[in-house]
Parts: C-alpha cells; sequence; structure tokens
C-alpha cells in the first residue's frame, strides 16, 4: 500500500516552498511517486495498492493507474493514523501480511520492500523502516494494531520512538529496517535531485 496525495498546488510538499513555486513542488510530488512507483515494481514482490487522497478521480492517479499494474484506492479517516488504519484493516482482511509507505522516500530500496516483506513471513509481528527525521517511512503488520495509530500526534520526531514504545507495550515482534530519509525539505530535495 503506497499512500499518496494528488498532486495539487500549494497542497503538498508545501515545506519546499518558497525555495520552489507551489506548482514545482507539485511537480516535484509527482516525480518522487512514479520513483516509489517504479521502486516497487522493480522486484516482483505483491500486489500494490496506491492509496490515494483525498479520492481517486484526479488525473495523476488515473495515469498511475494506466502505467502501473495497480488497484486505486481511497484513504478514509479524520487523520493519518485512522487512514492507515482503515487501509491495514481492509487489506489484511485479504492478505496475511500488509506493507503501508509513503511517496517520497528515495531511500528506501526494492531490497528493503523484499526484507519488509520476508520478515512478516518470517513470524515478526511488525516491521518498520525509522526514519531520520524522527517518523518512520514504512510499516508492515500481519495483523491489524489499532493501538499503533490511535491518539498519535503526527508529524513530529518522536513519532518512531511512541511506536517503537507502544509496540513494546503491546508485546509485539517488532523488526526494524535501516533508518531512512526522505524529502520534506528544501535541503532534502537538493539530495534526492544529486541522486
Amino acid at each position: 500500500m503506497i499512500f499518496c496525495k494528488a498532486p495539487i498546488p500549494g497542497q503538498v510538499k508545501t515545506r519546499l516552498q518558497p525555495a520552489l513555486s507551489a506548482e514545482q513542488a507539485a511537480a516535484a510530488h509527482r516525480q518522487l511517486a512514479y520513483m516509489t512507483l517504479d521502486r516497487a515494481f522493480e522486484q516482483p514482490l505483491c500486489a500494490v495498492e496506491l492509496h490515494c487522497a483525498p479520492d481517486a478521480s484526479h488525473g495523476f492517479f488515473q495515469d498511475c493507474a494506466r502505467r502501473y499494474p495497480l488497484t486505486l484506492k481511497g484513504q478514509y479517516g479524520a487523520d493519518l493514523g485512522e487512514r492507515m488504519h482503515q487501509a491495514f484493516n481492509d487489506a489484511l482482511g485479504r492478505y496475511r501480511h500488509a506493507l503501508l509507505m509513503g511517496c517520497d522516500c528515495p531511500s528506501l530500496s526494492s531490497d528493503d520492500l523484499l526484507r519488509a516483506s520476508a520478515v512478516l513471513h518470517e513470524g515478526h509481528d511488525a516491521v518498520i523502516a525509522p526514519a531520520d527525521d524522527g517518523g518512520y517511512v514504512l510499516i508492515g503488520l500481519n495483523e491489524t494494531q489499532p493501538g499503533l495509530f490511535s491518539d498519535m500526534s503526527w508529524g513530529h520526531d518522536q513519532v518512531m520512538a511512541t511506536t517503537r514504545s507502544r509496540a513494546n507495550e503491546m508485546g509485539l515482534n517488532l523488526y526494524e529496517l535501516d533508518s531512512q530519509w526522505d524529502v520534506d525539505t528544501y535541503s532534502d530535495w537538493l539530495r534526492y535531485s544529486a541522486m
């Protein structure tokens, strides 16, 4: 499952502004989303779903569905945690394991995705890829775990620490991948552009 917002100028990658215009930031978001989809299909891992916000009707998402063999889904819920929980609830009703990631992490490789999938198959309850900024860029589960997503303050540098602590309290066997970096700021964008 890949979470992605419609590339609407002024609504995505706003922290790249004012170094980039709203239109340039939206174009950066599109470029990162295509990069993520390319990575997801680099190896034959599993079915891929693009979870679209606010819904799947935007032309960008329709173009993604033409370019890649994926399924378009909406995101449902009042906040990020609820949307993530709903996505897992849906996917784990159909599959034994599920991975969820964002669409702006250039350091997350197809080998990382393969490893994340493998550790769930091996019996870990959860897998996570921490982000250098204190959040995380990927989470995978074998069962729905609403406690990892409810009443969470998102978008700050303690998200990973809080998630790790909650997983420990819940007795989950959590596997952590290497820390990753994502594109939030203009310096992140420059780092990505230099790759």
